[in-house]
């Protein structure tokens, strides 16, 4: 018998969201209206800041977040070289250029030693990579700091929420995040000037519509009340989410520790945001291959942009290479059991120490 699938990932969905739903339909209002306020009321909240801005994807966050910095067409923007290419394309889109950093092949973001500011470097866009935090402090002072906190909505470094560390914070809701609106993202933030500027870049440039005023161009990047009400119940429910990821977390990881793998963790004090469970291994191709040969839904970690035709041109990464090469992300979600963990350890046990 060919073995039930385990999925990679699965939404956190019920009855809650429909009925937040239903009543985004019964209303007759189905973009920028109230479910928008809510949702980001408790993004704010659970970021720790002044501002919270919903809007269409998490790669729309971080572009409105790049054009919001006002930078000069050619300045740089320091990026991990290890991430989704989305963090990078924003600024190579916004007319900026994106510098390429190493990572730290154990923790996997980036490497604040490796940073080199040229006269042109006037930001950096720090990844806390599957929900682990980022050594921001590490980072140089006189650069604009951005978090790309796709993956760590919930995660606390030092005692504070990532997404209220830099100038700004940029979020995503895709299904494999701990709250997922289908599609959907968040720029958070403490400025009000900032706020200000993306509010008006989501919605066409438009500062007021009575009288208009258009002061600069601005692109359509809304979300809509339907999305948001599928996030709402996640949102309030989001501590539970994030323990019963800790949880499964944890188990894998007593499963797993005795494995020559290296398995994910935050520094110490810091709270990991578990958007995904990404070890490593040495031959991971093979392995990803057998897990998915047995009905485990593995996926590779992420990518290593200088591999890319888009950044192939800035050189060697060792960090990221490595990192890439080994990464390997197992199922991770809500739904799974005592018996998919046990399953999925068994799996890892014989192939990598079968060879």
């Amino acid at each position: 018998m060919v073995p039930e699938t385990i999925r990679l990932g699965w939404p956190e969905l019920g009855e809650e969201e429909l009925a937040e739903v239903a009543e985004v339909l019964e209303s007759g209002m189905l973009t920028m209206g109230p479910k928008v306020g809510e949702f980001e009321a408790e993004l704010a909240r659970a970021c720790e800041v002044e501002h919270a801005l919903a809007v269409s994807s998490g790669t729309a966050a971080l572009h409105l977040a790049v054009l919001a910095l006002g930078l000069q067409p050619g300045d740089e923007v320091l990026v991990p070289a290890y991430t989704f290419p989305a963090t990078a394309s924003v600024c190579a889109i916004a007319g900026l250029r994106p510098v390429l950093v190493d990572v730290d092949p154990d923790t996997m973001n980036i490497d604040p030693a490796k940073v080199e500011v040229g006269p042109r470097t006037k930001a950096v866009l720090a990844v806390h990579l599957f929900g682990r935090p980022a050594p921001l402090e590490d980072l140089p002072a006189d650069l604009l700091v951005l978090e790309d906190a796709a993956g760590a909505l919930g995660a606390r470094h030092r005692g504070r929420a990532c997404g209220g560390l830099g100038l700004l914070g940029c979020l995503s809701f895709h299904p494999r995040k701990i709250v997922t609106t289908g599609e959907g993202g968040a720029v958070t933030t403490n400025d009000a000037q900032v706020a200000e500027a993306i509010a008006a870049g989501r919605n066409h440039g438009w500062v007021s519509l009575v009288p208009p005023d258009l002061p600069a161009p601005g692109l359509n990047y809304r979300i809509s009340d339907i999305l948001c009400a599928v996030g709402l119940p996640q949102m309030r429910r989001l501590d539970d989410l994030l323990a019963t990821r800790a949880r499964i977390a944890e188990g894998y990881t007593e499963r797993l520790q005795h494995l020559p793998v290296l398995l994910p963790r935050a520094d110490e004090g810091d709270v990991h945001g578990w958007q995904a469970y990404v070890l490593q291994v040495d031959d991971r191709p093979r392995v990803l291959a057998e897990l998915r040969a047995q009905g485990i839904e593995a996926q590779i970690g992420t990518y290593a942009l200088h591999q890319l035709g888009a950044y192939r041109e800035q050189g060697d990464f060792p960090g990221a290479a490595r990192v890439f090469e080994r990464a390997l992300a197992l199922p991770f979600h809500t739904r799974l059991t005592e018996s998919d963990l046990d399953r999925v350890a068994a799996a890892l046990d014989k192939l990598v120490t079968s060879h």
